[in-house]
């Protein structure tokens, strides 16, 4: 094996055979006597077998030499990939029992039987609940009222018996309360299943409908069903189907295509249950159809052309659609139309667009309008009273935090259902009457030990980049720190898609700040954290503003002295990977070890092979390559192709073999690449989920498995091992 130990010099070895047993035999009895010695030994990293690739785009040559290992089946890289993991296994084992006891000190935390809040519609509670020693959730509901008998609609325990990787999409109960749809991947490749069932005897439909997205949308006629199909080699979701449950997947007809590969479809259904919505979107601009729930047959009804160049989303209540919208609205506006016209010179603005705060989305009761907005980089709740005009804000306390509607199904109510976190705040659910600004708190997520709030402290400070833009930063630690810069830090990014990175508690975390470690999240460009230009200024031709303001972050926390460069740790996952790759690539002596999980780094070939999932919808995110100047911006930031011969932090990359959204390749390759041009001794390790993909496991504690090899990497380079 190539892993193998180096325990002697060629010299020694080559003396007499009853001296070389001697030095094992004395060898192993020291070893005993000390098991930490293991940290100190050499091991010799797989070495892939290179097979240099020419790849020529616009007269520009790269050599690839790891190319060969995109072949999925090829029993050379599961062998490669497998040896890789006996490295990292060997390189870490030190550190083995660590990672077991990270793994019990999270899991216990956890209340081993537990359920979420319950919700009403169409006359029953719905609810999930968890069992003691049980991966997977139990979807139950009770008719009327919650002393009702207890139905249980989907066990996914026994789903997942006998299975490595078990996810359930979605459930969808018919609209009089006796079929069950739901969606199940069992590759975690996110092409799920759709299986329905008779809920009353328990019986399953013989006709399932394979390589869906796991969305289910049922007819109000409790025999048709909607779902999305998805193209068995991009995993591009490209038409909507329907599906009659009695009948074979074959006869299921097309209920709306997108042609263009660089949009997806989706599907959705008015609160209200009137309308069901299909269409198609993208980076830039959204279609929707209108299909009577009650017609399911019905020709859809275009509501508005994705041509027009902007998004929209819809919601419908008494005779009107609700349209949030970009359109001539950088941070969106909220505007409305009848049923009867849907004219887009006739849509009527209600919030109109605002260039300091961002509309994020809404919902609509009988006599109330919700909004959840983002001012200064904070959420708000914004309650509007439709018959008096009169409104406020819901009051939050945290510097940082975060909000969100929970699901509110009932129009004719004055309470709105939301969730509160914060990174001192477990999760937590309320019910707030809208007219008296009352509220009650229906469930705080339970951390067991001895967790107290009270005992961490949250801040929010401000890093200026480059350009002279102020950045977010949210930080918490525990009661005492000092900032005397010499603390252990860990800095979490991201920075893609518009995709904001929210200020959550993590009883996971506690691990870390347990441990005198500051917990840090970058605010970076490309999210959407300050509206929306904060997001068109951190992609295509200003993606570099994303890795610079990171940076920038990374040094305003040594500076305030929460830390130093020889205790900072970067971590970041898909985009953020990218993100990982690219800091590392050009300011590697900041930062003491890096994480870098399902990283997105050989962004070049990947956006050139419009066969790889999500390439062509992410045209506008990245840039097309094929376009010069995207190609030659693009190359001068991935992370594969900048490589360099320096010296680099300590990094471990963590895939998974399935991974739909980043391919096993690129952190394979570009672990094998930054081997070849370090020029320290810090481990560069790579860990292959053999079994998932993208997400990791899917088992509610199994998935701290790879936390803890991820924290007990972090904490060893620190030298803390309990």
């Amino acid at each position: 094996m190539q892993n193998e130990i180096l325990f002697f010099t060629k010299k020694t070895i080559m003396k007499k055979p009853y001296k070389k047993l001697i030095f094992i035999l004395i060898f192993f009895v020291v070893l005993s006597c000390n098991p930490k010695s293991e940290k100190h030994m050499k091991f010799i990293p797989p070495q892939p077998e290179k097979v240099n690739k020419e790849i020529v785009t616009h007269g520009d040559s790269r050599i690839d030499p790891y190319y060969w290992l995109n072949e999925r089946e090829n029993p050379k890289v599961i062998e490669y990939l497998n040896k890789e993991n006996d490295y990292k296994d060997s390189v870490l084992l030190h550190t083995k029992d660590f990672q077991d006891s990270l793994y019990n000190e999270i899991v216990a935390r956890i209340k081993p039987n537990d359920e979420t809040v319950p919700y009403f519609l169409n006359g029953y509670y719905y609810y999930a609940r968890f069992e003691e020693e049980k991966q997977y959730p139990i979807y139950c509901r009770k008719k009327d009222n919650l002393q009702a008998n207890e139905e249980i609609l989907l066990n996914v325990n026994d789903l997942a018996l006998g299975k490595k990787y078990c996810s359930v999409a979605n459930i969808s109960v018919s609209n009089n309360n006796s079929l069950l749809a739901y969606s199940v991947d069992f590759v975690s490749r996110r092409q799920y299943t759709v299986i329905v069932r008779d809920i009353v005897s328990g019986k399953e439909y013989p006709n399932t409908i394979e390589n869906t997205t796991g969305e289910l949308i049922w007819a109000n006629d409790n025999n048709t069903l909607f779902y999305n199909v998805k193209d068995t080699v991009t995993l591009r979701s490209f038409r909507v189907k329907k599906h009659k449950i009695n009948e074979s997947e074959e006869k299921d007809d097309i209920v709306f295509e997108e042609k263009d590969d660089t949009y997806n479809t989706f599907l959705s259904k008015s609160k209200d249950m009137k309308y069901i919505f299909v269409g198609s979107y993208g980076t830039m601009s959204s279609e929707n159809y209108l299909i009577s729930a009650d017609l399911p047959d019905s020709k859809p009804i275009l509501f508005n052309a994705k041509d027009n160049k902007f998004l929209y989303t819809l919601e419908h209540f008494q005779d009107k659609f609700f349209i949030l919208t970009n359109k001539d609205a950088l941070n969106f506006k909220l505007m409305s139309c009848s049923e009867n016209d849907l004219k887009i010179e006739n849509w009527k603005e209600i919030i109109p667009n605002r260039n300091e705060v961002l509309l994020e989305d809404f919902d609509v009761f009988k006599s109330h309008l919700v909004l959840l907005e983002r001012e200064n980089g904070l959420k708000r709740v914004r309650i509007i009273n439709m018959e008096n005009k009169a409104e406020h804000n819901v009051k939050f306390n945290d510097p940082t935090y975060n909000v969100f509607f929970s699901r509110n199904m009932n129009f004719n109510t004055e309470i709105l259902r939301y969730e509160y976190t914060s990174l001192t705040t477990p999760r937590t659910t309320y019910d707030y009457n809208m007219n008296d600004k009352s509220q009650k708190q229906m469930k705080q997520e339970f951390v067991l030990g001895d967790f107290k709030s009270e005992n961490y402290i949250s801040e929010r400070i401000w890093a200026t980049a480059s350009d002279g833009i102020k950045i977010p930063i949210s930080i918490v630690y525990r009661k005492g720190l000092k900032k005397d810069g010499n603390n252990p830090l860990l800095q979490y990014g991201y920075g893609s898609y518009g995709f904001s990175t929210e200020a959550d508690f993590s009883s996971v975390r506690l691990s870390l700040l347990d441990r005198g470690f500051v917990f840090a999240i970058a605010h970076i460009r490309g999210g959407q954290e300050l509206g929306r230009q904060w997001y068109e200024d951190g992609k295509m031709l200003k993606k570099k503003n994303t890795f610079s303001d990171f940076i920038a972050c990374t040094e305003m926390l040594i500076n305030e002295k929460y830390t130093n460069s020889d205790k900072l740790f970067a971590m970041g996952g898909s985009a953020g990977g990218l993100l990982m790759g690219v800091v590392v690539n050009d300011r590697p002596d900041l930062y003491k070890g890096i994480v870098a999980a399902v990283p997105f780094v050989d962004v070049v070939t990947t956006m050139l092979d419009e066969s790889i999932p999500l390439t062509t919808g992410e045209f506008d995110e990245w840039g097309n390559p094929k376009n010069k100047a995207y190609y030659d911006y693009i190359k001068s930031y991935s992370p594969y192709d900048n490589v360099k011969k320096q010296d680099y932090p300590a990094i471990l990359i963590t895939t998974g073999l399935h991974d739909s959204q980043v391919q096993y390749w690129e952190p394979a390759k570009w672990c094998a690449k930054l081997r070849d041009f370090k020029t320290n001794d810090n481990p560069v390790l790579l860990y292959t989920n053999m079994d998932t993909g993208h997400g990791g496991a899917s088992g509610r504690f199994e998935r701290f498995k790879q936390v803890a090899l991820q924290y007990a990497f972090i904490l060893d380079l620190v030298g803390i091992s309990q």
